[in-house]
């Protein structure tokens, strides 16, 4: 980061010396050997598990919610995987902004990329629908070993992390779109680029709506389809698994939804949800349960996080 940034001086305060020192140590750990990283990563992930207590008890309620036939030993089974997912990303992250496309290059296997060039040659641009998994950095950076595409991102908590955050994916994909900046998204899909897009997020903006996700009713950003109506992009899902057998990441792109959209924004999030809940299905250890999928809408709805 350069000091010609104007708040470059106001990240030297001491509030953010832990960011920093957290910072380099991700910069020095991902020169360790990748079985290295993902062993220490899911030893990080195992320790928070213990620390985290409250991020754990939302995981708990999510998972309660969305599959209510588990029992408590299964949930809590999946949950410590999930914090041993969550370490790995840590390391992830690191490898994501600094590593070598020659280090990056054997992690990944890909499936179903002629999806996104082919579109591409349409014109129109490409939604690339994703969801937050815990492979979403460096599922991104694998995939942008073939094909570039802009990012969106939303700002952090830290702003120190992100503004790293922002730099890196602005470096790495060229175009970093901030979350709500609908103008620059749609001026991105009309000069024919592809953008990643993961909606999947509680989303309490005016235009949510409640629509089911895991046949819970969740707050939900129905954007993609009025995008894909104005642009004429399609909607092309992609994801990203890890494989703990192999220890590459599977980078699954997925044809183009057939009939999107349908002029029915609340039946396309219903589509939308359908199709990411299915991946969750796939990996359920791998996506984010930490974060509050299903925040009410106004102090009226009941908060299922309350208790």
């Amino acid at each position: 980061m350069s000091d010609s940034n104007p708040q470059f001086a106001s990240f030297l305060a001491p509030r953010f010396w832990p960011t920093w020192l957290g910072l380099g140590l991700m910069r020095l750990l991902y020169l360790l050997p990748f079985s290295a990283q993902r062993g220490l990563g899911k030893f990080v992930g195992s320790l928070t598990y213990y620390v985290m207590t409250k991020r754990r008890r939302i995981a708990d309620k999510n998972l309660s919610l969305c599959f209510p036939d588990w029992d408590q030993a299964t949930k809590d089974e999946v949950i410590k995987e999930n914090f041993k997912n969550l370490g790995q990303a840590i390391f992830e992250t690191a490898l994501t902004w600094w590593g070598s496309e020659k280090r990056l290059a054997n992690l990944e296997e890909v499936e179903g990329l002629h999806h996104v060039t082919d579109a591409l040659n349409q014109g129109k641009g490409v939604i690339l629908l994703s969801a937050h998994f815990t492979t979403l950095e460096i599922g991104c950076r694998l995939l942008l070993l073939h094909v570039q595409f802009h990012a969106m991102y939303r700002s952090h908590d830290n702003p120190l992390f992100g503004e790293i955050m922002r730099k890196n994916r602005e470096r790495l994909a060229n175009v970093a779109i901030p979350k709500n900046e609908v103008r620059q998204l749609i001026r991105s899909l009309k000069s024919n680029n592809a953008v990643w897009y993961a909606p999947d997020q509680a989303y309490r903006g005016n235009n949510s709506i409640l629509v089911p996700f895991f046949g819970v009713p969740a707050p939900t950003n129905p954007a993609t389809s009025r995008l894909a109506k104005m642009t004429g992009a399609p909607v092309i899902p992609f994801f990203s698994e890890r494989n703990e057998q192999t220890g590459k990441y599977h980078l699954k792109i997925l044809p183009p939804i057939e009939n999107f959209p349908t002029g029915d924004v609340a039946a396309d999030a219903v589509t939308t949800n359908a199709i990411i809940e299915a991946q969750v299905r796939r990996a359920p250890e791998q996506y984010l349960w930490t974060h509050r999928r299903f925040k009410p809408l106004t102090a009226e709805h009941e908060d299922p996080y309350s208790d």
